[in-house]
């Protein structure tokens, strides 16, 4: 039986397939010299199924830190407790208007090819509302990753769990790896928080910590796991703020606090379909990041313009050396 490692050094010579290659064999060198990994989860990865592979590989530790969207942390929530009422739709680009209304008027969120009921999410949501108003009440506050793994062990939740072992949450959880999510407002569970404000469930917006507030905890990490070299690379899924906002913390310990010897990122690899553009930063090739001190001249840097739901899984399955 082929790995996926055999497989890829075989067969993947040229063009995009080349850059995956040179790419994951650089992440192994990296980590094989005790560098640490930095994951960062644009788009609806968790719904993509991404913790078949992530889950897996985050249990090997080999991922040591994840900053992700609001989406992500909260559709792999979602898929934990409801993938058995999921729907799959195989002809979604040609949905006519009606369609898409249909789905809407019985509560099936569409993600592309695959529906999140409405009864799924409001599972979830009420597990986290009590979370939330008691943290409020106390004066409390933590990340929202924290929130959502504390909801993920109500038995209410737990005997509703579908393919635990695929859920990249619980295995983060279980590894002790850190979960950032900036820009949480932008998800599904962050627009119930800000309803349950509005009804008066929930004292204060203060119990769920800020994104500078996120950041502080960030630098206290980074300061912590940077040493010894080659230090921590970086993984970047998409493009947007889960990647954009942990990689500043870098110029940040430089600029603004004044620490010119903290260590750059250690690796850095991006997998987009974003064409390189001007002024955009999901298509902002690697080099750009070395005028921010972001990246060193010398740091290995790779740009993968390919799906991501193809190329991550098969990065991390590599490292794994999974039969294929």
């Amino acid at each position: 039986m082929t790995t996926i490692r055999e497989f890829v050094d075989t067969h993947f010579e040229h063009f995009n397939a080349r850059e995956l290659r040179a790419a994951v064999r650089a992440l192994k060198s990296h980590l094989d010299q005790g560098g640490r990994l930095f994951l960062t989860l644009a788009g609806a990865m968790s719904t993509a199924g991404m913790g078949r592979t992530l889950a897996p590989a985050i249990r090997a530790g080999l991922v040591h830190g994840i900053s992700c969207t609001g989406a992500n942390l909260e559709e792999d929530a979602f898929r934990l407790v409801g993938a058995n009422s999921y729907e799959s739709i195989p002809d979604w680009p040609t949905l006519k208007p009606e369609e898409e209304l249909e789905l809407f008027e019985r509560g099936a969120n569409r993600v592309t090819d695959t529906t999140i009921p409405d009864e799924v999410m409001l599972a979830v949501d009420e597990q986290l509302i009590a979370r939330w108003a008691a943290a409020a009440h106390s004066g409390r506050s933590a990340m929202p990753a924290d929130f959502m793994l504390d909801a993920l062990s109500d038995p209410a939740l737990t005997v509703r769990y579908v393919d635990a072992e695929s859920s990249w949450l619980l295995a983060a959880r279980d590894m002790n790896v850190p979960i950032w999510t900036p820009g949480w407002e932008d998800s599904s569970t962050a627009n119930a928080f800000s309803a349950a404000v509005m009804r008066g469930e929930i004292g204060s917006h203060h119990c769920v910590e800020s994104g500078t507030a996120q950041m502080n905890r960030l630098i206290r990490w980074y300061l912590e796991n940077c040493d010894p070299a080659p230090g921590i690379g970086f993984l970047q899924v998409g493009g947007g703020i889960a990647g954009d906002f942990p990689i500043c913390v870098v110029p940040l310990l430089v600029k603004e606090l004044q620490m010119p010897e903290v260590p750059a990122w250690g690796y850095f690899c991006q997998i987009s379909d974003a064409e390189r553009s001007y002024g955009g930063y999901s298509g902002a090739p690697p080099n750009e990041k070395i005028a921010w001190g972001k990246l060193k001249p010398e740091t290995p840097r790779f740009s993968i313009q390919s799906d991501a739901s193809i190329v991550l899984p098969l990065m991390l399955a590599y490292l794994l050396d999974t039969e294929a």
